[in-house]
């Protein structure tokens, strides 16, 4: 069963469901949604950009609107959709400090698991958001923003917690600089430039990060190549032309990049998708 919140004014959205909603991306799809799937008790399996993930039992996985989702198995899923008209993840940003957590992350697709006691939480949680679907009234759509809010703060607060040994400042700093990465990733490929941003040394940044299993570079690279093989699979643009809406002036530059991150060239990767 799908359940839904429209405002025709607004275009605000809130899409809640099983995996019923899931199978509308049964085939390869850009969601246009900020997404949150959780598996209860069986395993999901999707792809992510092309990239198979698998969603174990009691755990949630949260998507970016522009990324690219395919289903390919699993039930007992509960989903959440809602658009930037229903709550704009920017705009809450302080209150809720999900943006490089959940969303705009690092990885292609954060998750972060439930123990029995936080799966109650949220099972109590989700009864709320479904009982109030049942209220149509003037204040239906503030309590559906304020429940949505709440599951946002629980789940960023439980992945920071499963963070290993990572400070609550590191990841702060890793918020920052994720965020600043989506921002100028087409036109700025430089640490330096992101260290000046965030008012450290680039040997600073690069230690901070280390004790979370990676480094600025690597961040700023893995974005660089995910957005290539987007455009590699789902435009019609030529290499040139990707490198070029990259801000690269010279498209061997990307190549060696992306061969070095992938094992393969841009022509094998797109061949390979067809």
């Amino acid at each position: 069963m799908i359940h839904s919140y429209n405002n025709t004014n607004t275009k605000a959205q809130l899409l809640v469901g099983n995996e019923e909603l899931l199978k509308r991306f049964s085939k390869n799809k850009k969601i246009l949604h900020y997404t949150f799937i959780r598996s209860q008790k069986n395993i999901v399996n999707i792809r992510i950009d092309n990239i198979p993930i698998e969603v174990k039992p009691n755990e949630i996985v949260s998507l970016t609107p522009n990324q690219n989702l395919q289903y390919i198995n699993g039930t007992d899923v509960i989903i959440y959709q809602f658009n930037r008209e229903f709550y704009c993840i920017k705009d809450h940003d302080k209150e809720v400090s999900c943006i490089g957590i959940l969303f705009l992350a690092s990885t292609a697709a954060p998750i972060f698991s439930l123990n029995e006691d936080e799966s109650i939480k949220y099972n109590f949680l989700h009864n709320d958001i479904i009982q109030e679907f049942l209220n149509n009234d003037s204040i239906q759509a503030e309590m559906l923003q304020l429940l949505i809010k709440n599951f946002i703060i629980k789940s960023t607060r439980l992945i920071k917690k499963q963070q290993i040994n990572t400070s609550e400042t590191k990841q702060d700093l890793l918020q920052k600089f994720n965020l600043l990465v989506e921002k100028h990733y087409m036109n700025e490929r430089q640490v330096t430039f992101y260290a000046d941003k965030l008012f450290k040394s680039p040997k600073t940044l690069s230690n901070q990060f280390h004790k979370l299993n990676t480094n600025p570079l690597q961040i700023i690279h893995q974005r660089i190549i995910l957005e290539t093989k987007r455009l590699l699979q789902y435009s019609e643009l030529s290499f040139k032309g990707i490198a070029y809406k990259l801000g690269y002036t010279d498209p061997s530059g990307l190549s060696r990049l992306f061969k070095k991150q992938t094992n393969m060239s841009p022509s094998e990767f797109r061949k390979k998708l067809n």
